[in-house]
């Protein structure tokens, strides 16, 4: 049976990354964002789909996984890549700013993972990724609100991993502690030491990857990324 994979939040760097990957495995792949035709070239190279997604919309949402339902028999994996920032002085921060930011990060990956989740269940396997940040685990100056929907995704996916991995459903959560390379700006220039300050979104990839392949003996619910020369 043809092994399929939803990547909601889809981009140039990390997921575009796991999509290609994805596709060299045989996966059949579905692209989702809130602007899919920025994802045409990447989609025609791999022979996937593309789809119109706001993750905080539950209607969105279900449209998206409707789609989804009509194209694939089952889904296999995955992955919410979707996230939003409004950094600033806490006292200066628009509170409806906040109130968009929190509901794209943190209600649209409940929205996303329980529709996944429902999809999968029936099969009793699948794989359900989030990636997360630095500031899924530390809260930074000027990043309350970022820090906010980071924590609860975090949350999210601890319980949804203890809840669902009895029942053969395999959850993850990727803490990204740095920055990625932006593979659409070409080659990061600079010094090595500059370099080697960022993630490179193929190595990322290749880690999520991984935990696809793990036994279900040992699983893992968390890995936690950075380079080399990052402090933590």
């Amino acid at each position: 049976m043809t092994k399929t994979a939803l990547i909601v939040g889809a981009g140039p760097g990390i997921s575009a990354s796991f999509a290609r990957l994805l596709a060299g495995d045989g996966y059949e792949i579905a692209l989702a964002s809130r602007s899919p035709d920025k994802l045409a070239t990447l989609a025609t190279s791999l022979k996937a789909t593309t789809h119109v997604c706001d993750a905080a919309d539950p209607e969105s949402v279900d449209q998206l996984f409707q789609q989804i339902d009509r194209r694939f028999p089952r889904l296999d994996v995955c992955l919410f890549n979707v996230s939003a920032r409004l950094p600033g002085p806490i006292a200066e921060i628009d509170p409806d700013g906040a109130r968009t930011a929190l509901l794209t990060t943190a209600y649209g990956g409940f929205l996303v993972c329980q529709a996944a989740a429902k999809r999968m269940l029936p099969h009793g396997s699948g794989n359900i990724l989030m990636t997360g940040a630095s500031a899924s685990v530390k809260g930074y100056p000027q990043s309350a609100v970022f820090a906010m929907g980071k924590f609860a995704l975090r949350g999210l996916a601890q319980s949804m991993a203890r809840e669902l991995a009895p029942k053969g459903i395999h959850v993850s959560h990727f803490v990204i502690d740095g920055g990625v390379r932006n593979v659409a700006a070409g080659r990061v220039e600079g010094s090595n030491a500059v370099i080697d300050s960022y993630l490179d979104p193929e190595a990322i990839a290749q880690s999520y990857f991984h935990v696809l392949q793990q036994h279900r003996s040992a699983w893992t619910w968390e890995i936690e990324l950075r380079p080399w020369a990052e402090k933590f």
